[in-house]
This record gives structure tokens, C-alpha cells and sequence, in this order.
């Protein structure tokens, strides 16, 4: 089985597309897959504690329960660009979750077995 990256560059703003990119996330994981999420622009916002229990949509998973199983076997990091434009630092995100840049992105991406998918 292929690693998985799935990049998020949507928040409340898309709420389907972003839950869709949370919902084959944790999918994946619960299938066996290394999966690393990548949160960036609006969706930056969900690894504050709090915010994604607000992200509400209708006969979906709450994105919470849905990033605390990512978490479990993989990893969720927020772009740090995207983390100083919002003047987040590591001690304002949810527990477990890393601020990287775009180099650590890239290496992830361009790994041998990797497949990415961006929403």
C-alpha cells in the first residue's frame, strides 16, 4: 500500500470539499496507510482546538473525531506560511500537530510509493 498525502487548501468556506479531504484521510489510515495531512489557507484554522468541533455538516463524521484518527497512525501539519499570515505558532495547535514549510511538503510528495491529493 502507497503512503498518502492529502493537502487541504480549503476550511468552513468549502465545507463539502473540505470534509471530503478529511473523510479519504482518516479512510485511508483506517486502511493501513501512512497518511500525512497537510492543512493550509482557510483550513489552517481547524488544528486550533475547538474549531474543527465547530465545522458542522450535515451525515458527516465531525471533522475532530476524524483528525484525532489521523493523528493516531499518521501525522497532520499546517503550512508555516500559512500558520505566520494567521500568527499561529505549534503551542495554539491541537496536540500532535507540526507547523512545516514547503520543502518538508515537497519531500513528502516526491517520495518513491507516495501518492498526493490536493482539495
Amino acid at each position: 500500500m502507497r503512503d498518502l498525502v492529502v493537502k487541504v487548501t480549503v476550511g468552513a468556506e468549502a465545507p463539502e470539499r473540505t470534509n471530503q479531504a478529511f473523510t479519504v484521510a482518516s479512510a485511508a489510515a483506517t486502511a493501513g496507510a501512512k497518511v500525512s495531512l497537510w492543512l493550509t489557507g482557510e483550513a489552517t484554522w481547524l488544528a486550533v482546538p475547538g474549531r474543527a468541533e465547530e465545522f458542522a455538516l450535515e451525515k458527516a463524521t465531525p471533522l475532530n473525531e476524524l483528525i484525532a484518527l489521523i493523528l493516531e497512525t499518521g501525522q497532520v501539519t499546517v503550512c508555516s506560511q500559512c500558520a505566520t499570515r494567521r500568527e499561529l505558532t505549534e503551542d495554539d495547535l491541537i496536540e500532535g500537530v507540526n507547523i512545516k514549510g514547503a520543502f518538508v511538503f515537497s519531500e513528502e510528495i516526491l517520495r518513491d510509493g507516495v501518492q498526493a491529493i490536493v482539495y
